[in-house]
């Protein structure tokens, strides 16, 4: 894989709009089972005020990565939102003052932004949420030739390795055991997201 530019991050903004437009309603399906039913709406909402953003004029990626963390942040209250703000946050400051980012730093940038969002929003590994996903894509990161696949390998086999196991926290938790079998709407999200991304197409 190629260095990651401004240019690579305002592509990827526009690719995650246009795959999550396409999985709003069933997002919003898997979450009414175990919340408001609101993941997709309010993610669609949330990257189409990214993808709005003009990033021709940043300055590196970590400058296009920061504005992309003040418009998630300006377009949702929701947890799930926060958390994705405050992981761009977290890559835009660990790149800030680079030209380019090398594909060998994705693990440790990734790795940054799980810590992160794990401090921010109070959930640990294996809680079956967004965070387990976070952190198969940053240990499949280690060493991939192709980073984007290994990203949505390991989206996808978290979210199936967690499928039959409890929510244990959120709002999920209180549906305890009954949570086993349902996919959580956050991983599910992160694993149609990181597909769609890793397609060519």
């Amino acid at each position: 894989m190629m260095a990651i530019t401004v240019q690579t991050i305002a592509d990827l903004a526009q690719k995650a709009n246009a795959s999550i437009r396409q999985h709003e309603q069933a997002l919003n399906e898997a979450d009414s089972r175990l919340g408001d039913g609101d993941t997709g709406g309010m993610l669609a909402r949330v990257i189409a005020t990214m993808a709005a953003q003009d990033l021709s004029g940043a300055a590196d990626p970590g400058a296009a990565l920061s504005l992309l963390a003040r418009a998630a942040a300006s377009a949702t209250g929701s947890s799930l939102g926060t958390l994705l703000a405050t992981a761009l946050l977290t890559m835009a400051r660990e790149t800030r003052g680079q030209a380019e980012i090398d594909p060998a730093t994705l693990a440790d940038l990734v790795g940054k932004a799980r810590d992160a969002m794990m401090a921010r929003g109070g959930a640990k590994l294996g809680d079956k949420t967004v965070l387990d996903s976070m952190d198969a894509a940053a240990r499949a990161l280690e060493g991939a030739d192709n980073p984007a696949q290994a990203v949505a390998n390991a989206a996808q086999e978290a979210l199936a390795a967690f499928r039959d196991k409890p929510n244990r926290i959120g709002r999920a938790r209180m549906f305890g055991d009954a949570t086993i079998g349902i996919d959580d709407p956050g991983m599910l999200a992160f694993a149609k997201l990181a597909r769609d991304l890793a397609s060519p197409n």
